[in-house]
């Protein structure tokens, strides 16, 4: 533990908070903590994770610029359903090129968690593309994703990463809700998984 990886799960909570409310703020701070765990992921020969971070990067340009003029006459981006043939597509890409990266990382690396690197990779670049994208469905994967990085890093000693993936759980959660409660109010979906606010 040390007050480098604090501050790059610190700057990692914001930035999620950040996304869970559609504050572009969410994208410089991504920014930071992108480069932060890079050298971290580095240190600890996790070398998937220490290049998603770069992607991540490109990403966060990208997602910044799409939530300010992504939408129609170059205007905010809303939130929107992802159509179901491109979540089949991205599934499938997921699928493959964690197989793809393991077999990469076992054979040309000493990472000591091949699997897991290469999932925790592809995953997670499409979620954070279907976030950049504003797609609602990008929630319910960082749940999953969440659900996994909690005890990995738990098992790793990465105490501060720990806590900060388990944070992200909640505020993904928080981030579904709310997003498809944005939606709702404008189109008249309902949110996947009775998660629909039927509150006043």
């Amino acid at each position: 533990m040390s007050w480098f990886e604090i501050s790059a799960a610190a700057l990692g909570i914001i930035s999620v908070y950040c996304s869970t409310r559609q504050n572009v703020l969410a994208w410089p701070t991504s920014l930071l903590n992108n480069a932060m765990y890079g050298v971290f992921f580095f240190q600890n020969k996790l070398y998937a994770l220490m290049v998603l971070q770069g992607f991540f990067g490109v990403i966060a340009v990208y997602g910044w610029y799409q939530w300010l003029h992504g939408g129609a006459a170059k205007t905010e981006l809303k939130v929107s359903r992802m159509p179901l043939l491109l979540g089949a597509m991205l599934l499938l890409i997921v699928m493959n090129a964690t197989q793809l990266i393991r077999d990469v990382l076992k054979d040309y690396t000493q990472d000591p968690f091949p699997f897991l690197d290469a999932f925790f990779f592809a995953s997670s670049l499409v979620g954070q593309w279907m976030m950049a994208k504003k797609y609602l469905e990008c929630w319910p994967l960082w749940v999953a994703i969440n659900c996994v990085s909690v005890p990995f890093f738990f098992l790793q000693k990465s105490y501060p990463t720990m806590v900060q993936y388990a944070v992200f759980l909640v505020l993904a959660i928080m981030g579904w809700i709310a997003w498809g409660r944005d939606l709702d109010s404008r189109r008249g979906d309902s949110l996947p998984l009775g998660l629909k606010d039927t509150s006043d």
